[in-house]
């Protein structure tokens, strides 16, 4: 643990936030997590628990470490509450509005010495410490999903952020065992500034018929020796949030090259988000996944 912090809360119940509280809770950090929506508190403790298992099956964890992550995690009611910790991590949804709000809400609850961090994948991280009362106190901590495994968190500067903020934030990232990267605070950083477009690009490729889902996952699996196919990554992120951060960079850098694919626009309105709404480029309600296209 970081001498300064000792207790964290996650902003958020969805996938990245489970994750992030699943990651802390594993680093020794007391977790409040918090969730607009507290029916999805049990929920998102039963799939914090079921992730724990796995760790323990394949040995990454063992069952001590397990047990003492799952009663170290508690849903918290209020902001009220989430704004007693030493950090606030906020993973809302990736839309600058509704993180907004959130900090609005937030930051009346929160100590003067509380550090506050954004998980965003792609939006400013000045614009959104503007929004607070402590713009020295605020960075971004892009962790990469699924946030228990993956060893890579994105360090986000804003332009006001301080000097102690900013080795507060690396060591407190290196106590989980991640290793951090530094990003300058453009639009989707550096991951997803690489990441997405090369998404978007094979969406074009499915869309102006080079190949088909299955064709084009399989030549970037083999061809490139990447673990998942871009499709099939793209299914995995959530197409709402691979179309989210396209918009940033469309939008950031006026830049035609980062215009959204028509056909992820078309699976969007569809809500064809992927895994999580059980079709995307894939039909998940099999016992495999199928192609749809």
């Amino acid at each position: 643990m970081t001498s300064s912090i000792n207790s964290v809360a996650v902003i958020g119940a969805g996938q990245m936030g489970v994750g992030i509280a699943q990651a802390v809770a594993l680093g020794g950090y007391r977790v409040s997590l918090y969730d607009v929506d507290a029916d999805r508190l049990p929920v998102a403790m039963g799939v914090i628990g079921a992730s724990l298992a796995r760790q323990v099956e394949r040995d990454a964890i063992t069952q001590a470490q397990a047990d003492a992550a799952l009663a170290a995690v508690s849903g918290v009611s209020s902001l009220a509450e989430a704004g007693k910790a030493d950090l606030v991590i906020e993973a809302a949804v990736e839309d600058e509005a509704i993180k907004k709000a959130v900090f609005a809400d937030l930051v009346p609850h929160l100590g003067p010495d509380t550090l506050l961090a954004s998980n965003t994948s792609s939006i400013s991280i000045t614009r959104l410490a503007s929004s607070t009362d402590r713009p020295d106190r605020f960075i971004g901590l892009h962790f990469m999903k699924p946030a228990p495994v993956m060893k890579l968190v994105e360090i986000i500067r804003g332009i006001a952020t301080s000097a102690a903020t900013y080795d507060a934030a690396v060591a407190f990232a290196e106590s989980l065992g991640k290793t951090t990267t530094n990003a300058e605070d453009f639009p989707a950083f550096i991951v997803n500034r690489i990441l997405v477009p090369m998404i978007n690009e094979a969406i074009y490729t499915l869309y102006e018929g080079v190949g088909n889902v299955a064709s084009i996952d399989k030549a970037l699996r083999l061809g490139a020796n990447h673990p998942m196919g871009p499709l099939e990554l793209a299914d995995f992120m959530g197409l709402d949030v691979v179309l989210a951060i396209m918009n940033v960079l469309y939008e950031g850098l006026a830049d035609s090259k980062y215009r959204p694919c028509p056909l992820l626009v078309k699976y969007v309105e569809a809500g064809w988000l992927g895994r999580k709404s059980g079709r995307g480029f894939y039909d998940y309600s099999g016992e495999t996944p199928v192609p749809t296209r």
